[in-house]
């Protein structure tokens, strides 16, 4: 365990040192102050485990000065308070424990209980950080779940899930603002051939790669770029018209291109994508299943136009029928 950090509260000189020389028996160096300001201002500065505090300082009052310093406590943080008190009467023991006191000692103080008390508390301090640090460890642990439920495993960006929640979100955004919202719907030409002939290892390297550079095509804190299954990928672009996210698919049919991935049945001799995209503000009206079918119709219209390019739909247009 980390050094003992004990702060003594009180006002009296002569039970300042008493108090002092018994914790030094112990092996422990105290913090000390003699008024309720003072005392504050070292609990924020050190953050003692155990505090014994004078129920009446000549500044401010011992049990205001509990309250202020639970006030102060961080929700994963607890301070052991034990107030030293001569008052004997059962209301005013209460009231310390109502303020946030967890014990008191009643003086004179003796050297023998304060010794059982402050190990029983150092039992109590361990304990609490024990659970402080497991409640890391798990809360890391979970954090680290999530990411990988939301994250692709072989290319590393977010998967489909992860679209399935975030379109979601930034649909409601985007109509919330009255903002268009556009989707990239993305293939890689011939990908199933490339398999074949290059063997799924060299596949799944092409895959990562391609991956990387459609992550790079949404940079924006409320983009989103994921896998969206196979050799297709998807990107979410709110605030985004036609014109923009055609702009952004160019480059990004583009930037795969220049990787020049060797690919023998493309036209280039190189690994290349089709682009579809769709954009539409959201309304009472429009839904983002019909924006996303719009955008894979351009998609496929890209392809059957000779691939390498990328096809602007328009909202309601799958499957040549017009919602």
């Amino acid at each position: 365990m980390d050094e003992l950090k004990v702060l003594v509260v009180e006002d009296s000189k002569v039970t300042m040192k008493v108090l002092c020389g018994y914790l030094g028996k112990m092996g422990i160096i105290p913090l000390t102050a003699e008024t309720g300001a003072l005392a504050i201002d070292i609990y924020h500065r050190e953050q003692p485990d155990i505090i014994l505090l004078d129920a009446q300082l000549p500044d401010i009052d011992g049990f205001d000065v509990a309250l202020k310093i639970r006030a102060m406590e961080k929700i994963e943080d607890w301070t052991a308070i034990i107030f030293l008190t001569s008052m004997t009467k059962d209301e005013d023991l209460e009231r310390g424990i109502e303020v946030g006191g967890d014990d008191y000692l009643l003086k004179p103080i003796s050297e023998v209980v304060l010794n059982a008390k402050v190990k029983a508390m150092l039992r109590l301090v361990e304990m609490q950080r024990t659970l402080v640090h497991v409640t890391e460890q798990l809360n890391e642990a979970n954090a680290k779940l999530q990411r990988q439920s939301a994250t692709d495993g072989l290319t590393g960006i977010p998967n489909r899930r992860m679209y399935d929640e975030q379109s979601i979100r930034e649909w409601r955004r985007c109509e919330r603002m009255k903002k268009p919202l556009a989707l990239v719907m993305i293939d890689v030409d011939n990908f199933k051939l490339f398999n074949d002939r290059y063997g799924h290892q060299v596949g799944d390297e092409c895959l990562k790669a391609v991956a990387s550079q459609v992550g790079k095509a949404a940079p924006r804190a409320t983009d989103l770029a994921a896998r969206y299954g196979g050799e297709e990928f998807v990107i979410v672009l709110g605030e985004t018209d036609t014109d923009g996210a055609k702009w952004i698919a160019n480059r990004l049919r583009q930037q795969v291109s220049d990787l020049k991935i060797p690919h023998y049945a493309t036209e280039s001799r190189h690994v290349t994508i089709s682009c579809g995209v769709a954009s539409v503000i959201p309304d009472g009206k429009s839904s983002l299943d019909i924006l996303l079918k719009s955008a894979d119709f351009a998609l496929y219209q890209a392809k059957e136009s000779g691939r390498d390019r990328v096809g602007a739909g328009q909202y309601g247009v799958i499957e040549k029928q017009l919602f």
